[in-house]
């Protein structure tokens, strides 16, 4: 095909295509030679930003609503309603692609979820869509040039639409290319947040050469980005004209980025370290006063990414025994409290590592492996056999041997590894029925935990295809270091690193990750077998599960406070306000433990699980009988700090302060390493 008399594959390799400064559209004079429809990207292409980020150009609209607020009686800040809004967007885009990017996050339902989240009225979103399109008028400018190029298009018979990936529905992108441009210019708006559909995924061309009657080869489609504005169109069979920004731009506006986040970054340091939590006297006020504003934020983050999901029919959240049980308690008063709207499908799902790798055995796959592997490294086969099996086994001499992973499934197709699988299977199919129970057809599962691998996740999507499981959890973290093929549908809604870094306060659960499976964990044994009940309902050794019945909080004093300071809330900005003065403190208390902590943050003996019946204590008392070697016990400790603090009270002052220095050192080397 060839273009104003220069070949169409040539213009399209060179891929410096037209300038969008617009000096290279006017040897176009003549109708596009076979081209009956020419689609143009509407943000830096056909309307051209100002090298001002999205940060600063959401920050100017917050300003200004704040303002209006006040005006309005209503004192929140512009740094909250900042806060909201990221934190409302990010979670959206994170279910929508988790879910396979299907539709697109819509601008009135971030808005909607920002306000609702702040305890501030629905009624009240025009008015900050409003504010949006002000701060747009005030940062694009028309491409003159291209307009100028389509509009001679159009007066030889080419038709011209706008395609736009956009969160903002198609009666406002037409007020602002109307504002810069005047009417006419285009004949019709495709907008992703109306359609469901993104260029990204090519969709929404799709969807474009549908309802236009064009076939791909008669259009030709205009954009800045080079993935979805060239390739995917080019894929499909439609010509393609990228008009990259320039350098300068990019570079400007990722410059103005990194200036506002560091000024937040800032402000929000100041904020947090003139914060200070009032003066604790037992374990129900730590759980109140620290870890109620973590947990609740905690849970205002679950809300915002279920309610991305639920715009998909086919999914239900299904919080996880034993830690999803005390999740839910907290999350399911949360929503109450805050009269926050949430119509998809809850239960709590009686699963654990354990049952997992039996659904994903029976598929051989080899996830199964590496956590047996890692379970059961200093174990025997016969060890393995018997907690996946669910009962004792008299085994061959065989089965003493020290587990080795890569030989187990040929140790399966043995006599007596078949009656093992038989055994594996009975057990697995009753978790499928139980599955079925109370996630009905839904094909996207969407589990709930507390972390950190997210080990059952990759195993049930191991063993279950026909189902899309992803998990949200309180963090996410490959301590295991293992394989991360599977953590693009697993979310660490608080926390997302491998490593504790002291620049990242929220990082410090990663060093005393118990107290926070304690602190969500139900006095209930882990899942190990199921069983089934006379009326034909599937049991298992956890005993009664669903919500209402079991009691999460029982004998768990830091849950009962989290509870208590839950059930005394009245908005999202006072969560916001507590929980950047309970961070703080949670690290001081985790790093550096004096007395009270310590009994505060107590967790004693924790189940090692998989179907094995021992503990492990957090802190244990070290036989050594010199310092030297006490102090090299301190490796052994699940709690490092806190073993320092209880063994050597006056040398703490000096081994704490090394210790953070230890891991500043290994945060910078692992960065320098990347």
């Amino acid at each position: 095909m060839r273009v104003a008399g220069r070949d169409w594959g040539e213009i399209n390799r060179r891929r410096r295509g037209y300038s969008v400064l617009g000096k290279r559209f006017d040897h176009i004079h003549q109708p596009l030679e076979g081209i009956g429809l020419i689609s143009t990207d509407v943000f830096d292409t056909l309307l051209l930003r100002q090298p001002l980020s999205q940060r600063s150009r959401i920050m100017q609209g917050e300003r200004r609503f704040a303002q209006f607020l006040r005006q309005q009686g209503y004192r929140v800040g512009a740094e909250h309603l900042f806060r909201a809004r990221q934190l409302a967007e990010k979670l959206a885009y994170r279910a929508l692609n988790v879910g396979g990017g299907v539709g697109e996050v819509k601008l009135f339902d971030i808005v909607t979820r920002q306000l609702i989240m702040l305890g501030l009225p629905q009624s009240m979103v025009e008015k900050r869509l409003a504010l949006e399109i002000m701060i747009e008028k005030a940062s694009l400018s028309a491409n003159g040039e291209l307009a100028k190029m389509l509009r001679q298009q159009r007066k030889a018979g080419i038709r011209v639409v706008a395609v736009s990936d956009t969160g903002l529905p198609t009666g406002l992108l037409k007020e602002l290319i109307d504002y810069f441009h005047g009417p006419g210019l285009i004949d019709k708006i495709y907008s992703s947040a109306e359609v469901g559909a993104s260029k990204r995924h090519g969709s929404l061309f799709s969807v474009v050469l549908s309802q236009e009657k064009t076939a791909p080869d008669k259009m030709l489609h205009i954009g800045d980005d080079y993935i979805a504005d060239c390739e995917v169109p080019t894929r499909m069979g439609i010509n393609a004209m990228h008009l990259p920004k320039g350098r300068f731009k990019r570079w400007a506006a990722r410059a103005d980025g990194a200036r506002m986040e560091t000024i937040r970054r800032v402000g929000h340091h100041l904020v947090r370290s003139q914060g200070r939590v009032p003066d604790l006297d037992d374990r129900t006020a730590f759980g109140r006063e620290v870890f109620g504003p973590i947990v609740a934020q905690f849970c205002l983050n679950i809300w915002l990414y279920a309610s991305q999901a639920e715009a998909r029919d086919d999914a239900t959240l299904l919080f996880c025994a034993r830690g999803g049980l005390g999740i839910r308690e907290a999350f399911e008063r949360l929503l109450a409290r805050l009269d926050l709207p949430l119509g998809i499908r809850r239960e709590n799902i009686m699963v654990s590592r354990l049952v997992a790798a039996r659904v994903a055995l029976i598929r051989r796959s080899p996830a199964v492996l590496d956590e047996l592997g890692r379970e059961f490294e200093t174990r025997s086969f016969a060890d393995v056999a018997n907690a996946l099996g669910s009962r004792r086994y008299e085994l061959p001499a065989v089965w003493q041997d020290k587990f080795e992973a890569h030989r187990f499934f040929s140790m399966l197709e043995t006599p007596e590894g078949r009656m093992i699988i038989d055994d594996v299977a009975r057990q697995s199919d009753l978790f499928v029925r139980h599955l079925k129970t109370i996630a009905g057809d839904a094909s996207r599962i969407v589990l709930c935990d507390t972390g950190l691998y997210g080990s059952t996740q990759r195993l049930l999507a191991a063993g279950l295809p026909e189902r899309a499981f992803e998990t949200i959890q309180f963090a996410r973290s490959n301590y295991k270091g293992l394989s991360e093929e599977h953590f693009h549908q697993v979310s660490g809604l608080v926390v997302e690193n491998n490593l504790y870094n002291p620049l990242k306060v929220e990082t410090v659960v990663l060093r005393y990750w118990q107290i926070i499976e304690s602190l969500f964990e139900p006095a209930i044994p882990s899942v190990r077998h199921f069983s089934e009940a006379d009326d034909g309902s599937v049991r298992s050794n956890a005993g009664e599960t669903a919500y209402g019945i079991l009691d999460a909080a029982a004998g768990n004093l830091l849950l009962t406070g989290v509870l208590q300071y839950i059930d005394r809330l009245r908005t999202g900005s006072q969560v916001m306000r507590d929980v950047d003065i309970a961070w703080p403190h949670l690290k001081r208390a985790i790093t550096y433990p004096g007395a009270f902590d310590m009994q505060a943050l107590a967790v004693g003996a924790r189940s090692v699980d998989f179907g094995r019946p021992e503990s492990v204590h957090v802190l244990h008392r070290s036989d050594a009988p010199d310092f030297a070697r006490r102090v090299t016990s301190l490796r052994s400790q699940l709690w490092r700090e806190g073993a320092i603090a209880r063994d050597f009270p006056r040398l703490k002052s000096a081994l704490l302060p090394a210790l953070e220095l230890v891991h500043i050192v290994r945060g910078v080397s692992a960065r320098l390493n990347r």
